[in-house]
């Protein structure tokens, strides 16, 4: 057994059953509330993570079927994501909650069947199951909160967004490439203060560069939930503070990330 894989798996499933507590019980109409994501609607949010979860498992177990979708996603670069998620979201509410469900289940059945030492195909680097795990972790933290925002419902942090942090400060060098951007040789050092109340640490203690706050900020900042000047996080040294303004954790190319708050 893969305990780290198990780990991720099991907070996996935590967050998207939190989810799945607030779309479930939605009555139809506030399936249609629009989201921060320009055209989206809830339906819309839910469409694409059932999508990308099934991405993920064509890149776990079907290579046939994945290399189908490379070849959809090369014919067009700039519309799939947006047209896929449309699609699904036009399914009825319980039909889209069904798919999602499956879709997460399957994964996490298909993750845990990859043998040993074998990295997953993926849109960016490929990825050990547990990274490809996180990645879906993050994905469905991401946009949980978009949901949550939508409909008036509250989310409270959990340290399961250890998982957000940590893939953030490992993309950082991915972040400067997608800006085309050379990264700086030297790690930061990154201390981030946990839901709980624990410090969570990256990077060399004796970095110039640095970067503290709250963690829940930082994850929202990486997933481009958040604009820079709207967090709690505070960078010492201009690399520092350039990386801050370029983070994503995501694969594909820059989001326009959000606006300041009025």
């Amino acid at each position: 057994m893969n305990a780290l894989l198990e780990e991720v798996l099991a907070d996996l499933a935590a967050e998207g059953d939190a989810l799945d507590a607030v779309v479930s019980r939605l009555p139809d109409e506030k399936w249609r509330l629009a989201t921060q994501a320009p055209g989206w609607d809830v339906a819309t949010q839910v469409a694409h993570l059932a999508w990308t979860d099934e991405a993920a498992l064509l890149a776990a177990a079907d290579k046939e079927g994945w290399d189908a979708l490379v070849l959809e996603a090369l014919a067009d670069p700039d519309g799939l994501v947006d047209r896929t998620a449309l699609e699904g979201g036009a399914a009825p509410a319980a039909d889209l909650v069904d798919r999602w469900r499956s879709s997460r289940s399957r994964l996490a059945s298909a993750l845990r069947a990859v043998p040993d030492g074998v990295r997953l195909p993926w849109f960016g680097p490929p990825m050990s199951p547990a990274s490809m795990a996180t990645a879906r972790f993050m994905e469905t933290w991401a946009h949980s909160g978009d949901v949550h925002e939508a409909v008036g419902a509250i989310r409270e942090p959990t340290d399961r967004i250890r998982h957000v942090a940590h893939l953030g400060v490992r993309t950082r060098r991915f972040a400067y490439a997608a800006h085309r951007r050379e990264a700086p040789k030297d790690e930061p050092r990154v201390e981030l203060v946990a839901p709980s109340g624990e410090t969570w640490t990256w990077g060399p203690p004796e970095a110039s560069q640095r970067v503290t706050g709250t963690a829940h900020d930082f994850c929202l900042l990486v997933t481009q939930r958040i604009h820079r000047v709207d967090t709690d996080l505070r960078a010492v040294g201009s690399d520092a503070e350039e990386w801050l303004g370029i983070a994503q954790c995501f694969a594909g190319p820059p989001g326009e990330g959000r606006a300041p708050r009025g």
